[in-house]
């Protein structure tokens, strides 16, 4: 872990901060996550909650949270599939879809100007569902065997339930990418045009930009290839015992974001 610069909690203009597992997990509010977010809003420093789950529109999301009792207004949420929406839509303006998702995904990319096709779209796009359709799974597959190309929103295999792991976004990727032999292109986090997209959001840079994640195969890997600080939470998925076994390492390692009040 780079101690160089331990100060840039203090002076950081722009904050992106992951959501589960950072701000709430298993269902409540991570001590503190109320209070961090007051301290950068009275401190006039703009932020964006990043999530690689595409299951939730931004409204539904600030619905969750609140009942938390976390306040994050729908515009400072940028989730994969808002993500995911800008990237084809940057790749090939106005074009057309097979979408496999909940309707988060469906809203997206129809208010970006996408529209909907079975017959030779442009892109199959694959996001989290609650229901895989064993028929649109075909469909996703045929039209890759046709030509069109293959998008996912997020590469995680698994989400987490009070009931245990669901299949996730990745799991079915992997399925499609069996039958098929193309690799979806995962636009969600670790890739760092998620973190791109946020610090056009902002009009930020780079070196004034710190990320806040629990997980570092996807929010510090991301932070990292896009040149900013990272913040690393033990209050979501990663262990302080790992941290180690990875190549890329954050700038710094705190139990919670109510570790960072102080400093803000």
């Amino acid at each position: 872990m780079s101690t160089e610069g331990m100060g840039f909690v203090s002076t950081a203009t722009n904050w992106l901060c992951d959501m589960d597992g950072v701000l709430i997990n298993n269902g409540h509010m991570v001590a503190g996550a109320d209070r961090f977010l007051d301290r950068l809003r009275s401190t006039n420093r703009p932020f964006l909650v990043l999530t690689n789950n595409s299951l939730f529109t931004p409204r539904e999301l600030c619905t969750k949270l609140s009942s938390l009792g976390v306040i994050v207004g729908e515009h400072q949420l940028w989730t994969s599939a808002l993500a995911t929406a800008q990237f084809v839509q940057d790749q090939r303006p106005k074009g057309h879809a097979f979408i496999i998702g909940e309707t988060s995904l469906h809203e997206a990319l129809n208010d970006i100007g996408y529209e909907e096709s079975s017959e030779s779209p442009d892109y199959v796009v694959l996001g989290e569902t609650w229901k895989y359709s064993f028929e649109d799974i075909t469909t996703a597959i045929r039209l890759i065997d046709a030509g069109s190309s293959f998008v996912a929103t997020n590469p995680e295999t698994t989400g987490t339930t009070a009931a245990g792991s669901l299949p996730g976004c990745g799991a079915l990727a992997a399925l499609i990418e069996s039958a098929t032999g193309v690799a979806p292109y995962f636009v969600g986090k670790p890739n760092p045009v998620m973190i791109r997209d946020a610090l056009k959001i902002l009009n930020a840079h780079s070196n004034e930009t710190v990320m806040i994640g629990d997980r570092m195969d996807t929010d510090i890997l991301a932070g990292t290839e896009a040149g900013i600080e990272t913040i690393l939470v033990l209050s979501g998925v990663a262990q302080r015992e790992d941290i180690a076994h990875y190549a890329h390492q954050p700038s710094r390692v705190v139990e919670s974001i109510a570790d960072l009040l102080e400093e803000l």
